[in-house]
């Protein structure tokens, strides 16, 4: 079906429903004093560390499907905040690891029940089935 304006693709509500969910994540992560992007590379990192020790700010970039560079500004504030350190990895000179303090901890579990109870009324009962198309667009198996 060729694009018409009266009928705006896919991708343009993708994107509206995005920009919606982050506006109204942000009002209710912010009296946390976290960014939704603060709250995702916060959380990337916890996950991580819980599933295999301290990762790095690679794989922490990786796990939140962040940008490098941003992931290591992003860090480095958090850090400032005591919410986690970032210590030289014992045989790449050029990795960081990151590791959550334990304010960090409780912080990260805070801002992930605030997220779950937000996305639980955000997307209603259609969550489930929500997430797996979104998957199978983002091209993302078992993640």
């Amino acid at each position: 079906m060729p694009y018409q304006e009266s009928a705006p693709p896919a991708g343009f509500w993708l994107h509206q429903a995005a920009l919606a969910w982050r506006a109204q994540l942000d009002v209710r992560l912010r009296p946390l004093g976290l960014t939704p992007t603060q709250f995702l590379l916060l959380s990337s990192a916890d996950r991580l560390e819980r599933r295999d020790g301290p990762a790095t700010q690679q794989e922490v970039a990786e796990q939140a499907g962040a940008d490098r560079m941003m992931t290591s500004k992003v860090l480095r504030l958090l850090e400032k905040r005591g919410l986690l350190s970032r210590t030289a990895h014992e045989s790449d000179a050029r990795s960081m690891r990151v590791a959550l303090s334990a304010d960090g901890r409780v912080l990260a579990e805070r801002a992930a029940a605030i997220a779950r109870e937000f996305d639980d009324a955000f997307f209603g009962a259609g969550a489930p089935l929500l997430c797996k198309e979104l998957q199978a667009v983002a091209g993302i198996r078992g993640r």
